[in-house]
């Protein structure tokens, strides 16, 4: 008995300690907010199963799991996945997810599709593994914002990119800038629908810029280019996207 107590207590401090590391890896506030939109999508479902795809040091995934949800995690670094109460797979997206067919009722990904270059392969598979009426639901940083535009025309780069470390190649690098327009055609051709977009909040730089919104449709206009595609306010206000995939 006074060993099973020891033990008991070794894996409580374990839990303890490592609770200090799980944080947010993103920008501030951007997995509370995701989990506040995440839990309107969670109230269509019974009793999900949800798969946290670059769950990072656990803190969505400690927090759905606090809730009572089934949920299952996954990472290219599983090691520095800090949450002992759900086991973190090993995974490449490179890859095929390591996951049955039609496994999971919602697959979440924060923050992760700026930092991988097969959105193709990825769509795929996370269609593969949802289940009929799953949803595939992503965050990314909202390159086509003012502010975004704006640091494209005077630097080359979108909002929340800079120049790349062509020696680094731990995975946390921002190295791809795809469009809503980009996600889309990913999303239809892998045969998603119902296709929602919506965002964390409004960026307050990109609202002072809102002065140029009438020069953005007249050029549109003159140039032939639909309007819509890129310019609802939610594009040009928002910080960063939420995109709902419905299988």
């Amino acid at each position: 008995m006074a060993v099973a107590k020891s033990t008991n207590n070794v894996m409580a401090n374990k839990q303890t300690d490592n609770a200090g590391l799980i944080k947010p890896i993103a920008i501030p506030g951007i997995h509370d907010k995701f989990y506040k939109h995440l839990k309107s999508l969670l109230k269509e479902y019974n009793k999900p199963a949800l798969l946290d795809i670059g769950a990072g040091h656990g803190y969505l995934t400690k927090k759905l799991y606090d809730e009572g949800y089934d949920i299952h995690a996954c990472d290219l670094f599983p090691e520095h996945f800090y949450f002992e109460k759900v086991n973190c797979k090993k995974v490449d997206l490179t890859h095929p997810l390591p996951y049955d067919d039609k496994s999971f009722d919602i697959v979440i990904a924060v923050e992760v599709m700026e930092h991988i270059s097969v959105h193709e392969h990825f769509f795929s598979e996370a269609y593969r593994i949802l289940k009929n009426g799953g949803t595939l639901i992503f965050s990314t940083p909202n390159i086509l914002s003012l502010k975004s535009r704006f640091r494209f025309l005077f630097s080359g780069f979108f909002y929340s990119f800079n120049p790349l470390d062509y020696n680094r190649h731990d995975g946390l690098q921002h190295t791809a800038s795809l469009t809503i327009d980009q996600y889309k055609y990913l999303a239809i051709k892998n045969q998603f629908t119902d296709i929602k977009v919506s965002y964390d909040k409004k960026q307050n730089s990109s609202l002072w810029l809102s002065v140029f919104i009438p020069f953005i449709w007249l050029y549109c206009k003159v140039k032939k280019i639909s309007y819509p595609v890129h310019n609802k306010h939610s594009f040009l206000w928002g910080r960063v996207l939420f995109v709902n995939l419905r299988k």
